[in-house]
Order: structure tokens, then C-alpha cells, then sequence
């Protein structure tokens, strides 16, 4: 048997008729920037994260940088980001000018508090919490505007939505992925999300008249339509394939070898990635490869080791990337597939 950590095609097949009518409808609308599909989008993601509205981009890279631009942040300013993300949250940062802080995180993977209230300079302008595989991020008591990084956390409950705005990335992989690139701003502030729209769209305020906006020179980041309708089409599955996502998660929880420390996380967690932790780690993912069961690591390098920023020791991200690695819990996983992965991790003891 092989058992992948994803396997789209047969997610795509639960909803063809469905997403391919959808694609369909836009190709023949002539309506290729915007329209009805994107609207409809934008509202889904709202409500998923229970705000008020959502603005639709082009990816969830893309996203970071246009929150973080129209919360006012300049180059040369400070963003505190933790250490144990993709390298995008703090790639968003840097491409917009400005640094990131790399602070450690705690055993659970998640930014640590005392350690992001080191991190705390004049420079300082935003703080960057990641919902890191869905679990919910620590509240952070500071006065400071916060911008969730939720790429991996949509279907969480209570909703993994605490800053003033919330990024969400829905590429391919995630939980509600479209068929390429797409992502969306999420808050409540009406001229936030207004901000972030004139931003991804050449900072227009009518035709031909382009304005800075919060101190930004804007450019083209939208949503497609294309994308928009792929992601209406997976859109009614969302909370069943996560019900599917915490059952095998549960039955992990019950019957994976007790020597193996499971990365908590809290009961709503949507379970993007299913985490564990093992000293024996490269030796457990050689013997699970030839059993035919497909592992990942997230992430190799925390982002206080990546050669593309400041060099940032963060002890706890540093053993956590060194022991962790990801499981199969995709919504398409078969009882045989699940038993499969169980029954090749009992011979890990």
C-alpha cells in the first residue's frame, strides 16, 4: 500500500461536478478580473473565521505583506515572527523592507510569550503569531497590532482569528486548498480591508489615480475568479473533511507506540498536519518509506537558521525541527490506509 500525505486528485473527484460547473460558468462569463465567484468567496472566508469581511489576494504570502502594509508598517520597522513557521512568515516581512524578529517558541510549537516580549524594541510595529498546524497561538497581552498568520488553522473552533487582521493561505495542500496560488486578508475594520483591497490593486481609488495608501505604493494582487470557483466548489465539504481530519487524528492519539510524544494540540484544532516527535526520527521515516507511508518534516530549519535572515538562536525550535515530523491525516484517507500507518508505526517501538 501507498499512503500519501496528500492526495488531490481524489479530493477533486468528491466535488467535480460540482467545481469543473463553477469553472465552467467562469470561462464563459467573459468576467476574468473579480465578479460574482469572488464575492461569494470572500464572504465564505469571513464567516469560516466569524469577522465581518475578507479581501480575496493572490496568495497567502501575499497576503502577510498586504496586512502588514496597511496596518502601517514601513520598511526598517521591526516584526516579531516565531521561529518555527514556513519561511513566509517572515519572507512577507523582509519583502516589504521591513526585519523580522525571530523569537523562540514554546514545547508546543506555538510563539512564546516572554520570548516575543524580549524580542519588544522601538522599532517594533507588529507581532506575527502563527496558528502553527491549526493549533490556536497563546493570546499576547501587548500593545502592539497583531496579524495572525492562520494559513494552516481555517475550520478551527473557536475560530483561529485574534489579530486585528488574519492571513489565510489556500494553497493546494491545505485543508480548503484551490487549484493554484490564492489567499485572503481577514478583520472586522472596514478601512483596513479597504486598505488591503486598494493595495492589491495598484492602489486605485478610481481609474487612473493611484495613491499611496497607509505610506504604500500598491500592485496587483487579486484573487482569481478561476481560483474563487474551485474553492466555492470544495467549500460544503470543509466541515466534514475536518471532522475526517480529527477522527484519524483521535484514533493516532489512541494507538501510535506511547514512546512517541505527540505534539499538542488544543481539542478545536483542525489538525492541518498530524505532528510527532521522536529522538530516532530519520531511522522511523526510512522504515515507515519502505512500508509505502509517505512522512514530511515542517520544518528542517527554524527561521532563526534560515541563510536568508539574521542568524537567531532559538533553542526549543532548534530541537523541535531536529524530532519532528508529519503523519498522513488528509480527509481522503481510507480505514485501510489508516491502518496501514498504524500498523507500520507499531513496528517502530
Amino acid at each position: 500500500m501507498n499512503v500519501q500525505l496528500n492526495e488531490l486528485q481524489r479530493r477533486h473527484q468528491e466535488v467535480a461536478a460540482e467545481v469543473e460547473s463553477r469553472l465552467l460558468d467562469v470561462v464563459r462569463s467573459g468576467k476574468y478580473i473579480g465578479g460574482t465567484h469572488v464575492e461569494a468567496v470572500e464572504q465564505f472566508a469571513a464567516a469560516a473565521f466569524e469577522r465581518t469581511a475578507a479581501v480575496g489576494v493572490n496568495s497567502g504570502t501575499d497576503a502577510l505583506m498586504l496586512a502588514l502594509q496597511a496596518i502601517g508598517v514601513q520598511p526598517g520597522d521591526e516584526v516579531i515572527v516565531p521561529a518555527l513557521s514556513f519561511f513566509a512568515t517572515a519572507g512577507a516581512v523582509a519583502a516589504i523592507g521591513a526585519v523580522p524578529r525571530v523569537v523562540d517558541v514554546r514545547e508546543d510549537g506555538l510563539i512564546d510569550p516572554q520570548a516575543a516580549e524580549n524580542a519588544i524594541s522601538p522599532r517594533t510595529r507588529a507581532i506575527v503569531p502563527v496558528h502553527l498546524f491549526g493549533a490556536m497561538a497563546p493570546f499576547l497581552p501587548f500593545d502592539l497590532p497583531i496579524v495572525d498568520d492562520a494559513a494552516q488553522a481555517i475550520g478551527g473552533t473557536p475560530s483561529r482569528s485574534i489579530g486585528v487582521l488574519t492571513t489565510l493561505s489556500a494553497y493546494p495542500t491545505k485543508t480548503w486548498g484551490a487549484a493554484g496560488d490564492a489567499g485572503f486578508v481577514i478583520g472586522d475594520d472596514p478601512e483596513l480591508l479597504s486598505r488591503v483591497r486598494k493595495l492589491g490593486n495598484h492602489g486605485m481609488s478610481e481609474p487612473h489615480h493611484h495613491h499611496r495608501v497607509a505610506g504604500t505604493v500598491g500592485r496587483n494582487s487579486r484573487l482569481d475568479p478561476m481560483q474563487a470557483a474551485v474553492l466555492l466548489g470544495h467549500a460544503p465539504l470543509l466541515t466534514d473533511r475536518i471532522a475526517r481530519r480529527r477522527l484519524t487524528a483521535a484514533r493516532y492519539d489512541r494507538e501510535l507506540p506511547q514512546s512517541w510524544l505527540r505534539l499538542p494540540r488544543d481539542p478545536g484544532s483542525p489538525v492541518h498536519h498530524y505532528v510527532v516527535r521522536h529522538p530516532r526520527r530519520e531511522a522511523i521515516r526510512e522504515h515507515l518509506a519502505i512500508r509505502g507511508i509517505e512522512t514530511a518534516i515542517h520544518y528542517p530549519l527554524s527561521l532563526g537558521r534560515q541563510p536568508a535572515l539574521v542568524v537567531t538562536p532559538c533553542p526549543m525550535a532548534e530541537r523541535l525541527t531536529s524530532e519532528m515530523f508529519a503523519l498522513p491525516v488528509h480527509d481522503q484517507l481510507t480505514e485501510s490506509e489508516i491502518t496501514a500507518v498504524l500498523t507500520a508505526c507499531a513496528e517502530c517501538r
